[in-house]
């Protein structure tokens, strides 16, 4: 191959590999560490909110727990971004030192061009060439070679210096990037600093809600029996949604039946049909599938509230006391959630998670309750100071539907439970993350 396109091929070589290797972008790091800060920030205020009480309760506890993983995310976050710096700073040194090879290369070979122009400087030497060819047309091809080498000698110039302008610019990016990483890393010093001091206000936390043993074991205690309430009536509830649909399912059942009668009534010469209507008898058996979901309109409704999950709104603004399932309180005590405890504030707007019908509103305690239906799923709304709804309004996704009340913790709280027919289901996997 000749040198000519030998050089040509190297340099382009090397722009190709410029070009592509591209900087790592950064935009959705920061993106994501800018939401986790203000995350944070929201947690902090109602850690402090929650502070203002005269214990140090579980809510706390919570926010807390919230504080310490969210701060941990931020620290991954840098991590992340420092991992991809020295990535992008080690394959920049390979790329320089490549170049500076290849550059090498070039100014070898100018050097030796040069040498070979200097050593036939002379115009008589050129002419000489030219005019010891054998014919008109190798002299013409003599001419044509000149020129190329000359062209040659100068691409080989001009490939230096855009090569040596390349490895500058290689160089100056590369320290750019260590200037950024020195910069990352001390941030993230400080926020390793910030995750220590909350994990030691978490560690002062669990001390003193440890020394608070017995009357954390009476409220879990107290919160049981609740729960057994709730449970009670829920059940009870869903009884008589079941025994109400039966009714309806019957109901119609005999008005298909005296629509046949009549029938055979009018139209007495048509035998086959009315030995059907005589064997057809009301049935005693729940309808395939389930019995709440009879209608064209129930099984629309159901059918809507399982495409939305995993999207349906918090029925409170606030962060999660006790998630549902096992929860586990300093000092070994175990509590059972089934729902899912919002903390909020005292009197925050509790809204409907999706479109149905109030079946129930209760006094549970001294704090009222709302069950709502959506198709064979109910939401129920527990620890309500107030309802602003009432048994057999229809409600829409978003409607406020009461109040939050006080906890025994002096708390504001809620607790959301979710069930499937009789079925209690984790809340946390059906509403927005």
């Amino acid at each position: 191959m000749p040198r000519k396109i030998v050089t040509t091929f190297i340099f382009f070589i090397i722009a190709f590999g410029a070009s592509a290797q591209q900087p790592v972008s950064k935009d959705a790091l920061q993106k994501q560490r800018e939401q986790l800060r203000k995350e944070i920030a929201a947690t902090e205020k109602a850690l402090i909110e929650t502070q203002k009480s005269t214990k140090v309760n579980v809510g706390q506890l919570s926010l807390i727990n919230k504080k310490v993983n969210l701060q941990s995310n931020v620290v991954d976050n840098i991590s992340d971004e420092i991992k991809k710096l020295n990535d992008n700073i080690y394959l920049s040194q390979l790329e320089i030192n490549k170049i500076k090879r290849i550059l090498d290369t070039l100014k070898v070979e100018y050097a030796k061009s040069m040498v070979y122009a200097y050593k036939n400087r002379d115009n008589y030497d050129f002419l000489n060439f030219i005019f010891s060819a054998n014919s008109f047309n190798d002299a013409i091809k003599r001419i044509t070679y000149l020129k190329s080498y000359r062209t040659y000698r100068e691409m080989q110039a001009d490939n230096i210096l855009k090569t040596q302008a390349m490895l500058e610019d290689k160089i100056s990016k590369l320290s750019q990037a260590k200037q950024q990483k020195a910069v990352v890393l001390s941030e993230k010093d400080k926020e390793l600093e910030k995750l220590q001091k909350q994990k030691e206000e978490k560690a002062n936390i669990v001390n003193q809600l440890k020394g608070r043993q017995k009357e954390l074991s009476a409220q879990v205690k107290s919160k049981r029996k609740q729960d057994a309430k709730i449970k009670n009536a829920i059940t009870a509830m869903i009884k008589r949604e079941i025994a109400i649909a039966k009714a309806e399912a019957a109901r119609k059942e005999r008005e298909r039946l005296a629509a046949l009668k009549k029938k055979e009534a009018e139209n007495p010469t048509k035998p086959n049909e009315n030995a059907t209507a005589k064997n057809d008898k009301p049935s005693a058996t729940v309808p395939i599938g389930s019995v709440l979901v009879s209608s064209a309109a129930d099984k629309a409704l159901n059918a809507s509230f399982e495409n939305n999950k995993g999207s349906l709104p918090w029925p409170v603004d606030g962060y999660v006391i006790y998630h549902y399932g096992n929860n586990q309180l300093p000092g070994g005590i175990d509590y059972y959630e089934q729902g899912v405890n919002i903390g909020t504030k005292v009197g925050q707007a509790v809204k409907a998670v999706f479109e149905g019908e109030v079946t129930l509103v209760s006094y549970i305690g001294d704090q009222q309750t709302v069950f709502l239906k959506h198709g064979k799923y109910f939401t129920v709304y527990s620890n309500l100071a107030s309802a602003t709804v009432q048994r057999g309004d229809k409600v829409k996704t978003g409607q406020v539907i009461g109040t939050a009340g006080v906890n025994d913790e002096g708390q504001g709280a809620v607790e959301f439970i979710l069930m499937k027919e009789s079925d209690f289901v984790n809340p946390q996997t059906w509403l927005r993350h």
